[in-house]
C-alpha cells in the first residue's frame, strides 16, 4: 500500500514540476515576465491554474498519507534504544532479538601484535 502511494506522489510530484513549467510567467519577479493582458487583482484562473491547484492538493493529500503510514510502522523505540541493545525482543513488536552491535567493531588488536603490513588499516581513537 505504501509504495502504490508513493508511485502515486512521484508521478504527482513530476506532473506539478511539468504543468508549473507550462505556465507563463506573469509576476515578473526578476525583472522579466508576460506582461500584457488584463492587469487586474484578480486574474483569469486558466485551466492550467486549476490543474495546478488539484496536483499540489493531491500532492499534499499524499504526503500527510505517506506520514501517517511511516508513523503507524514506528515501533516506538528509538534508532538509539535499538543499537545499544537496551530494548528488549519483546518491545520490538516483530519477534526479532536487538541488533549485535559488539559484531560490527573491528578485533581488538593482540597482545604481541605489532602490525602486520598486510593487514588493514582500522582507525584508532587518539590516546
Amino acid at each position: 500500500m505504501e509504495n502504490v502511494i508513493l508511485i502515486v506522489h512521484l508521478l504527482l510530484a513530476l506532473s506539478l514540476i511539468g504543468v508549473v513549467l507550462l505556465q507563463r510567467s506573469e509576476g515578473g519577479g526578476l525583472g522579466m515576465g508576460g506582461g500584457g493582458g488584463a492587469m487586474s487583482a484578480r486574474g483569469a484562473a486558466t485551466a492550467l491554474g486549476k490543474v495546478t491547484w488539484i496536483l499540489a492538493a493531491a500532492f499534499i493529500v499524499t504526503s500527510i498519507t505517506l506520514t501517517v503510514l511511516a508513523a503507524s510502522d514506528a515501533a516506538g523505540v528509538s534508532v538509539m534504544d535499538r543499537l545499544s541493545g537496551s530494548a528488549p525482543a519483546s518491545e520490538t513488536g516483530d519477534g526479532t532479538a536487538p541488533l549485535d552491535t559488539d559484531s560490527l567493531l573491528p578485533p581488538p588488536p593482540s597482545a604481541g601484535d605489532t602490525g602486520d603490513a598486510d593487514a588493514p588499516l582500522v582507525p584508532r581513537a587518539a590516546d
